[in-house]
């Protein structure tokens, strides 16, 4: 046996267990997803009927899908910049000569260890309870009301946690591409006379490009997807997000089919819009 044939089947021998895994979990279901979405199937009674593409051209009438469509794309925006300037603020003050950095970065990351519904069940008892508590002790009308009675300002409260919950997983993107800024760079533009506000528009900033590419990759998609602080926070008709109407046309109101159309409109235009993404800071990324 030659090097290129055992190479090749140390390959398939590390690759074949994966490959087999995203084909049971990820694509066989997919592709029988795609299959339901043509059918009345309920979920449940092993009877149904073909409709053709009447699920598909029924959701342009279904209200409530159009709104969730929409404050989920509204609520994406939002988090997305949002996580994004906090990542990258924190990651550039952890990186700055800080006696107590380390601690920081251990600090601003411990967030993201918490699962999504416990995070979302702590953060109603905090805005139910906690903070309507204090604002009633201290007799301010702003926090004895809880956030998450009204829709809009229970998306901000939602934004808030998300925002507290993810900020940290992106500093650690930023922050690894921030110390691999070339340093004779930064020398060479301040002996110039460049400002440090010059420098970083002009150096940092084009050199941090691909991090901010898969940064804005992974925010993008987990802002979409967003359903775990969606039904544990705020689980309102007026700030459902798309995830959660899926989820109870699915599996609430057993009407699967109809379910997956959705998913499926929702994949493609997610797909759509983080293809777009790339390609456009792909595009603004230097080579060295």
């Amino acid at each position: 046996m030659n090097n290129k044939t055992k190479e090749r089947k140390d390959f398939w021998i590390f690759v074949m267990p994966c490959l087999f895994a995203l084909t049971v979990v990820v694509i066989i279901p997919f592709l029988i997803g795609i299959y339901y979405t043509f059918t009345n199937w309920n979920g449940a009674n092993p009877e149904y009927n073909f409709v053709g593409i009447s699920n598909y051209m029924g959701l342009i009438k279904d209200k409530q899908f159009l709104y969730a469509f929409k404050i989920t794309c509204i609520y994406t925006i939002a988090s997305v910049v949002t996580i994004n300037i906090i990542g990258f603020v924190l990651a550039y003050i952890v990186t700055r000569n800080l006696k107590t950095k380390n601690f920081l970065r251990t600090g601003f990351f411990m967030p993201n260890l918490i699962g999504g519904l416990i995070l979302g069940f702590i953060w109603q008892f905090l805005f139910n309870s906690v903070f309507t508590s204090i604002g009633e002790n201290v007799g301010s009308k702003i926090l004895s009301t809880s956030m998450l009675q009204e829709s809009n300002t229970a998306m901000i409260a939602m934004l808030i946690v998300s925002a507290w919950q993810y900020a940290g997983y992106i500093m650690v993107i930023y922050i690894a591409a921030l110390e691999n800024v070339p340093s004779d760079l930064l020398e060479a533009a301040a002996i110039d006379g460049a400002t440090q506000s010059q420098s970083f528009k002009n150096i940092t900033i084009p050199m941090v490009m691909p991090a901010i590419t898969i940064c804005l990759f992974l925010t993008i998609a987990n802002a979409f997807k967003t359903f775990d602080l969606n039904f544990s926070l705020t689980p309102l008709k007026t700030t459902e997000m798309i995830s959660l109407n899926i989820y109870k046309e699915a599996f609430v109101s057993n009407n699967m089919g109809i379910g997956q159309a959705k998913a499926i409109i929702f994949f493609i235009f997610v797909t759509a819009v983080s293809l777009i993404q790339v390609y456009i800071t792909k595009n603004k990324e230097v080579e060295m």
